[in-house]
């Protein structure tokens, strides 16, 4: 399960943003995964609380925003959210197409409690 070593990586730093900020600890936070990160949302949001124990994050409480595949076509110019099982455009059915969004998984927002 590799959502448990990316669910410490995140806690690790978000320890060291609210470390840097005087923080007492971690509110809440901001996860934007992506439908082409690799990262399962089910067992991400399971393995974070196992993550957070014992830091800064304990009782931090876990939203996810999921982004979907972008893509933008070579041949009619279109930006287009397809399916993520099928790249192409969604307008003209062209598979010319540039992965633009979709690969992200990134802290996007935290809420510290400072003092």
């Amino acid at each position: 399960m590799h959502e448990l070593s990316l669910a410490r990586g995140c806690v690790e730093r978000l320890e060291k943003i609210a470390k840097a900020e005087n923080a007492l600890r971690v509110e809440r936070v901001l996860i934007q995964i992506g439908a082409y990160s690799g990262v399962e949302r089910a067992a991400f949001e399971f393995a974070f609380p196992f993550a957070a124990e014992g830091s800064l994050c304990e009782g931090a409480a876990l939203e996810i925003e999921e982004t979907p595949v972008r893509v933008a076509c070579a041949d009619c110019g279109a930006d287009s959210n397809p399916e993520p099982t099928l790249i192409q455009c969604a307008r003209c059915g062209s598979a010319h197409v540039e992965i633009g969004g979709g690969r992200e998984f990134t802290i996007k927002t935290a809420d510290l409690e400072i003092p």
